[in-house]
């Protein structure tokens, strides 16, 4: 039996990946914010992380390691967005916090967590098709994910031949966090872009489902893309063609 960890697990996509890795015989384990646990229950091991917080980074890779089991896979999930605004009108705060959601958090726990990984093992990171097609006003988002495809293709290298290291690169998601994101925001307000509008000018005529991106993520962590590593699978219905 594997075991797979899962950061980011109470999420949409989150959700459903935890529930068909663990459909598979996988043994997962999920990691995510408090109230994010609190408000989607998941039927695996659920570990509390805040990935802003170094401390609860800590205790969670601890509690982890006491298990005394290796990963065969991690899969890193965790980001929010903080709503749509031209850069020139972004404050520092809301910049940095930014960036510290997505692409200092997902380092740092990604960091603390690799070395509990098994041989051969495989991790999984989430970027975005943002990080190389820019939009206007998603400028500090973009800019993380770019950051997110770099440590990916960075990690490949340096823990080769022992890790495989991969990314996915979703277009936008049905799911709470187009709202902003689970635990981070409020789930039932409006969405902070006109999906409507993006499914019309998607070539296959819809935006991307949670199933559309856990199947690839899927993949990336089985022997069936054994040979691959430091790649990018960019899943957005040919909305964006790299």
């Amino acid at each position: 039996m594997s075991t797979v960890a899962v950061i980011g697990a109470a999420g949409g996509i989150g959700r459903v990946l935890v529930d068909e890795l663990s459909t598979n015989g996988s043994n997962v384990i999920a990691l995510d914010l408090p109230t994010s646990l609190s408000a989607h229950p998941l039927k695996c091991t659920s570990i509390p992380i805040d990935i802003l917080d170094t401390e609860s980074i800590d205790l969670a890779t601890n509690i982890v390691r006491s298990m005394n089991l290796e990963l065969d896979g991690l899969v890193n999930l965790a980001g929010y967005t903080k709503g749509v605004r031209p850069l020139v009108e972004m404050d520092l705060a809301a910049f940095d916090d930014t960036i510290m959601g997505n692409l200092r958090g997902v380092f740092t726990s990604t960091r603390e967590l690799l070395p509990l990984m098994a041989q051969h093992g495989s991790i999984v990171t989430v970027a975005s098709g943002l990080a190389q097609s820019i939009r206007p006003g998603h400028g500090a988002y973009a800019m993380a994910k770019a950051g997110i495809i770099a440590m990916t293709k960075t990690l490949a290298i340096e823990e080769s031949p022992r890790l495989r290291v991969n990314a996915v690169a979703p277009g936008p998601v049905q799911t709470a966090f187009l709202t902003g994101g689970t635990g981070v925001s409020n789930e039932d307000q409006a969405c902070i872009i006109d999906v409507e509008k993006l499914a019309s000018a998607t070539p296959l005529g819809r935006i991307a489902i949670p199933t559309d991106v856990t199947g690839p993520i899927r993949f990336l962590l089985s022997d069936q893309s054994g040979f691959m590593t430091g790649q990018v699978l960019w899943i957005n219905g040919g909305a964006y063609m790299p």
